[in-house]
Formats: structure tokens, sequence, C-alpha cells
């Protein structure tokens, strides 16, 4: 329900590329609490001056920079709508989205983890959702979110997974009342128009303030707790389809207006902020001591450890099935296409609608905002002939 024309949220970089060092900054190994996790630990506390800090990004985090969906079409994804203030004496990471009504008046924003590293074990992070803007009037239909994703391959991918732990509405949306959501996915696909297989479980009540909220994924469920109530299992979709993740995925931010029917006048921004975030690989944890060990980095002075060195693999191969949308097959037009001023295809760039590369000695042109999908094999891409 959350990535309608976006094949993935993240620039991300394969696992093969993830460095089997350790990373633990400000605090140094001897400050990290029991690191021994099966498949290594991140926890990052957010102690960053702001997005284009260089320690940012070590630490593997990038922002969106861009105009493109999920959201309201035409709307800018902006750096500058990721700080770090300070809260209570904290650091804290904080996304902004604001909208004046227009499509050239909305800005969204997102960070997330550049790898696609994280798949089995505990996910846990302290959030505060907001339910009025920071300033300007109330009622826009805005998503406040925190999950992990793949990228899709090609319409009905059956190896997609996305896991959305909250998908906090405070105004609702998506034809229904103010709800937090708790949804994982099976696939999703563009044609002949947006639909995708998941199962979804909502809370329709108000969660606004601070909370703790931790997802197991583990022996093919996905447990769901917030404030350490469990308030979803889930395994498979109404279809049967399984629904717990595939494929390895990156830990994802982002807040963003699904539309802007319910605004009234005037700008209005709204503002989301995480306190930490924290994963075990191969680790079940349950939400009280995924909080406490969070707490334990935090008092030994450690903002940062990442020991997760790539371990990802499914334990088990995914069941082989055939996807119902073939993937494009090029076509030679009768006259050579001019590739001299097209870049070469890469994997981590988003491109927009229009934009030409060229891959396999063809130009492609891009056919929607895409990333992640490798001309030839998906529908983002025209072939534009043969080089």
């Amino acid at each position: 329900m959350s990535r309608k024309l976006r094949t993935t949220t993240a620039a991300l970089t394969s696992v093969a590329t993830v460095a089997a060092a350790a990373l633990i900054l400000s605090g140094g190994a001897d400050a990290s609490p029991a690191a021994a996790a099966d498949c290594g630990v991140l926890f990052d506390d957010f102690h960053y001056a702001s997005p284009t800090d260089s320690a940012f990004s070590g630490a593997g985090w990038t922002t969106r920079n861009d105009v493109g969906s999920p959201g309201v079409a035409g709307a800018r994804w902006l750096t500058s709508n990721v700080s770090f203030p300070t809260v209570n004496g904290e650091r804290v990471a904080q996304l902004a989205a604001s909208t004046d009504g227009s499509a050239a008046g909305t800005t969204h924003s997102e960070m997330y983890q550049n790898q696609l590293r994280f798949f089995e074990g505990t996910y846990a992070s302290r959030v505060r959702f907001t339910d009025a803007p920071d300033s300007g009037t109330d009622g826009d239909h805005v998503n406040e979110t925190y999950f992990t994703i793949s990228p899709l391959r090609y319409d009905r991918d059956p190896l997609y997974s996305e896991l959305d732990f909250s998908e906090y509405l405070p105004n609702g949306g998506w034809g229904g009342p103010q709800a937090d959501y708790q949804t994982s996915w099976y696939t999703y696909w563009n044609n002949p128009t947006w639909d995708g297989l998941r199962t979804s479980t909502a809370q329709n009540r108000s969660f606004a303030g601070w909370h703790d909220i931790v997802t197991q994924v583990s022996g093919g469920h996905v447990k769901y707790y917030i404030d350490g109530v469990l308030t979803a299992d889930h395994t498979t979709d109404a279809q049967g389809n399984p629904v717990y993740p595939r494929t390895p995925m990156s830990i994802n931010y982002n807040m963003w207006f699904i539309d802007t029917a319910g605004h009234t006048s005037g700008n209005s921004v709204y503002t989301e902020q995480v306190d930490w975030t924290y994963y075990a690989g191969n680790q079940v944890v349950s939400p009280s001591d995924a909080v406490a060990r969070a707490g334990q980095y935090r008092s030994a002075g450690t903002s940062h450890v990442d020991t997760v060195t790539g371990c990802t693999t499914p334990t088990t191969p995914p069941a082989t099935t055939t996807p119902t949308t073939t993937p494009t097959t090029p076509t030679t037009p009768s006259q050579p296409a001019d590739c001299s001023t097209a870049a070469a295809w890469d994997w981590g760039t988003v491109y927009l609608e229009g934009q030409r590369v060229k891959h396999n000695a063809h130009l492609w042109q891009a056919n929607w905002w895409t990333q992640g999908s490798e001309p030839g094999l998906t529908a983002q891409w025209r072939d534009l002939g043969h080089c």
C-alpha cells in the first residue's frame, strides 16, 4: 500500500560489497554490550551534525533527494528535510514533510541504510509519531514510517520482500481512518494498475508520542510488537503466499503525504523523530531485552556499532514461483540507436521518467521513476534499439 510506482526505496549496494570488518565508532569495542550476535549487530544513536556529516554516510546512511513516488506525484524528496536536533539532552534523527496543498509545494523525507544485508533476526527502534503539524493547519494525509525493503526486479517479483513495522496515518488515508499499520508483503505490481499481495494489521487509535517498535523475523513468522505488546504475527497472505522475507533488505525511515485531499490552507509541516535503531542478525530478542540492549550502548557512551557482515542468505531457498508478468524482451528497431551521450546503466542510481541509459549494447529510456530494475528485464524500461 506504500510503494506505488516505485521499484525500491533506497540506493542499495550488493551484500557482496559489505566489509567483513566491524565498524565500531564512538566508544570502541570494549564499550559494546555482548556484541556476539550470530550475524552481527547494528546500533545507531544518531549523533550526527547533519545528513551531510561524513560520519552519517560512513555509518551506511543515505538520504533521498529527488522527485518521485510514493506519495504526491511531483513532490520533492529533500535531504534538507532530515536533521538531528537535541531532544531532552539526546540527539535524534528528525524527518520532516511539508505541503501547501500543491504538488510543487509538497516535500517529503527519507533516510535509509544503503546496503541489502538485513534479513532474519530482531529489529527495534524508538520512534516519536505526531498527530498534529509543528506548524500550519492539521488534517493532511501524512504517513510516518519505519520499515525494511528490497528492490522489485519486475512486476510480481516472488523474491520481493518488505516489512512495514509501522506506517502511522494520524489523519487517515487510503480510504480509512486514523491507524498504525503493520504490513508484510509477498509482492506487488505496477501494471495494468498498481496493486499487491500482503497481509496487514491496523490499530485505529492515536500513536502520538514515543514508542518502542520491535519486530522478530524468525522461523517463518514476522511478529510485530509496539511498546512490548504483540500486535501481529504474520506468515502468509490471504492467497497463501509467504509474507516472510525471501531476500536481504535495507532499513528505512520516511515521511510523506499520501495525497493533498486533506489539506485546507497555508503551509503545514509535520515531523517524525527516531531516537535510536537496533538490529540483531539471526537472533530472536524480546522487546524488553532489545530496548535494554540499546540502553546499554547509550550508557556506555557508544553511539554507533555495526558488526553486520552479510551472513544474511536465507537458510532455505525460496520456493520457485513463475511470475505472471513476463520480463520485457528487447526489440531491435531498423536504425541503430545513438548511445553516444547516454551513461551506462547503474544499479544504484535513481532514474526519472524519460532519462536514457545504455546497457547490453542497447539504448533504454525510463518509463517512470525506477531504481535497481535492469533494462531488458523489467517493464520500467523501453528499448530504443541496438547501439
